[in-house]
């Protein structure tokens, strides 16, 4: 797959998964290493985290690049360190993903507000959790205030959906259709 060109201002779907898909977190804390090296690195190179799930076998990240750093350089950054904390914590060797980490331009607005919905829903889409709500490891809780949490875009969220309402019904529309828009067909393999 062809690597994107970073520009700043722009934004970019971020994922990963297991190598064989095998689980790359196992429990609460491996979890939440995640959590706390993608706040840690995204204020450090100036990457705005937009939306976020971390299901045991893969990730998916949106992200705006606000800086000149790569917004590529967020996952090599959270993820280098934390293969090196899982092999030693699980007596691990070698390779935890399939490979680097993929990287989409989002090119519209809809494809753009699509993702967000996408991303969020993941957990239910994979059969992982019954609903959206019972799935801790994302920011959808910030985005329809269930939580407080740092990782999230406020003005971002409130300029495309003016309450928590109006973003919660765009997801559950997504999750009743199981339909992508045009051109979006790479996320069925995700």
């Amino acid at each position: 797959m062809k690597r994107p060109s970073y520009n700043t201002g722009c934004y970019y779907h971020l994922y990963n998964r297991g190598r064989s898909r095998l689980s790359i977190c196992h429990n609460h804390n491996d979890f939440m290493d995640i959590v706390a090296r993608m706040k840690e690195n995204g204020r450090k190179y100036l990457i705005t985290i937009i939306a976020y799930v971390l299901l045991p076998n893969h990730y998916h990240i949106l992200v705006r690049q606000d800086g000149l750093p790569r917004a590529s350089l967020l996952p090599q950054r959270i993820f280098n360190v934390y293969s090196k904390t899982y092999n030693k914590k699980y007596a691990h060797s070698g390779t935890i993903f399939e490979g680097p980490a993929k990287g989409k331009l989002v090119h519209s607005q809809s494809y753009l507000l699509h993702l967000c919905r996408y991303i969020h829903a993941n957990p239910v889409l994979h059969g992982i959790s019954r609903t959206i709500d019972d799935w801790p490891y994302s920011n959808y809780h910030e985005w329809v205030q269930t939580r407080d949490g740092k990782l999230i875009d406020r003005a971002f969220v409130c300029e495309h959906f003016p309450t928590s309402a109006h973003y919660r019904e765009f997801v559950f529309d997504f999750l009743c259709e199981r339909k992508h828009p045009d051109g979006l067909d790479y996320l069925d393999e995700w």
